[in-house]
């Protein structure tokens, strides 16, 4: 079974100055290389849409969907295979769910990868020969919902599909921007960055080691800063369809090949406020509670 991925893919400026975020994601690239998954469904903060859609095209290349940038970064490409049959694969196993707000799933063949997908399959596929497939993820549903469709999704893991949501784990960008220039690499992180963290890992702890998700799909009215570490929680809900992922549909029964477990390989936080947190979670169902950073 492989995993699946909550990655913070940060700015741009990633891709061309990774820093010790992309250190870490070139470590963990080479581990899941070893496991040769046949393909990674994406799911981005970057492809929003009012419903759901999967994008099908045969090919893919990276899409550079923002401005204002050093121009080598326009310069970076990702070549990969698409796979409409994976596609097709993943459609049929949300519509069959039958999520509430999530029982539809279209089909876009022309959408080109975003870089919430293309910078992180960057380091962990840099030869871009894994097909990559991406759906889109609908902001108006709540972290409750966005954990079903996650459940829908489980089995891809047992057919050799990588299942990757990236996002943020804090994401203010008028604090990266408006208050000056800030380095990207070093600045002590802000107190409220910490405590929301803190609290988030705890809370994922919990919905972990018990099943129950309800405290942290509530995060918006119980964690510590929320809405100031997401004016709007696009980056945020990623994270809710990889625990759905890890949970599988059998979790409330605590059924499941293993318990699940989550490492936590990244915990840099750029600009002072922009949380890079990147998760990996293992086995299915209810099981062991956060191990911290390398």
């Amino acid at each position: 079974m492989l995993p699946s991925l909550y990655i913070s893919h940060g700015s741009p400026m990633l891709a061309i100055d990774p820093g010790p975020t992309g250190a870490a994601f070139d470590a963990l690239g080479g581990q899941l290389r070893t496991r040769r998954p046949r393909a990674v469904l994406v799911i981005s903060a970057h492809w929003i849409y009012s419903t759901l859609a999967v994008s099908s095209r045969e090919r893919q290349e990276a899409w550079h969907d923002f401005g204002g940038f050093p121009r080598e970064l326009y310069a970076l490409r990702y070549d990969a295979p698409g796979s409409p049959a994976l596609a097709g694969r993943v459609k049929a196993l949300v519509e069959a769910a039958a999520v509430p707000g999530a029982g539809f799933v279209g089909q876009d063949d022309e959408r080109p990868l975003d870089h919430g997908a293309w910078m992180p399959m960057r380091h962990f596929f840099p030869d871009a020969d894994v097909p990559v497939v991406q759906l889109a993820l609908n902001p108006y549903l709540s972290p409750a919902t966005q954990i079903e469709i996650g459940r829908a999704l489980a089995p891809l893991r047992d057919e050799g599909v990588l299942v990757l949501a990236s996002g943020s784990f804090t994401h203010n960008l008028q604090e990266v921007f408006g208050g000056g220039r800030r380095d990207q690499h070093g600045p002590q992180a802000e107190p409220y960055v910490e405590a929301f963290r803190d609290w988030m890992a705890e809370a994922l702890d919990e919905a972990l080691a018990s099943g129950d998700t309800s405290r942290i799909a509530d995060y918006r009215a119980q964690a510590p800063y929320a809405r100031r570490a997401h004016p709007t929680d696009e980056h945020l809900l990623p994270l809710f369809v990889a625990l759905g992922a890890a949970l599988g549909p059998q979790a409330a029964s605590g059924a499941g090949p293993a318990p699940a477990s989550v490492s936590r390989v990244a915990d840099e936080v750029t600009y002072g406020v922009l949380a890079m947190d990147s998760f990996v979670f293992e086995g299915l169902g209810a099981g062991a509670p956060l191990r911290a950073a390398a």
